[in-house]
């Protein structure tokens, strides 16, 4: 099968798509750190589907999280950079294998950063509902999650479908 291995420089789109998801990641460490010493020993450590707390945990475990966040930043973004090494349907060819790895390439900084912010809130989170500032993750978190990462994924298959 026809996969080039192509130089092709990131977009202004995956850019700031990067800036915006490793901005807020950044900052929920921080926050993270800031908070510390306000925490208790005892943090919310899993969740249900209805965002309610179901297990408590140490405030050590507030680090698995930014952990799990930054080995997939550099595991994806090693994947971002070999666009080769992607699924391509049949009709891949040189007239459209640019246009194919910058498809795939977008879907997996979209994934990447959206599943960045989603650590980042689920952090910002957990730390209000250990000081009591909140009960819940809310109801509204499982659909956030579940349509923030399907939505780039659909747009990409979108997307592929119409590269000639």
């Amino acid at each position: 099968m026809y996969r080039p291995i192509l130089k092709l420089p990131k977009t202004k789109y995956e850019k700031i798509w990067d800036y915006i998801g490793a901005g807020i990641f950044v900052l929920s460490i921080l926050y993270i750190f800031v908070m510390w010493g306000k925490l208790p020993e005892e943090i919310p450590g899993h969740f249900n589907g209805a965002g309610e707390v179901d297990r408590w945990g140490s405030k050590m475990e507030l680090f698995i999280l930014p952990f799990i966040g930054i080995f997939l930043w550099i595991l994806l973004g090693l994947l971002e950079k070999a666009p080769h090494m992607h699924n391509y349907p049949a009709r891949l060819n040189e007239s459209n294998v640019e246009a194919f790895y910058l498809n795939s390439r977008k879907i997996l900084n979209e994934v990447k950063n959206c599943c960045l912010i989603l650590f980042a809130a689920i952090s910002f989170q957990v730390v209000r509902i250990a000081l009591g500032e909140a009960e819940t993750l809310g109801w509204w978190f499982l659909p956030i999650v579940l349509i923030g990462t399907a939505i780039p994924i659909i747009k990409g298959i979108v997307a592929t479908s119409k590269i000639k």
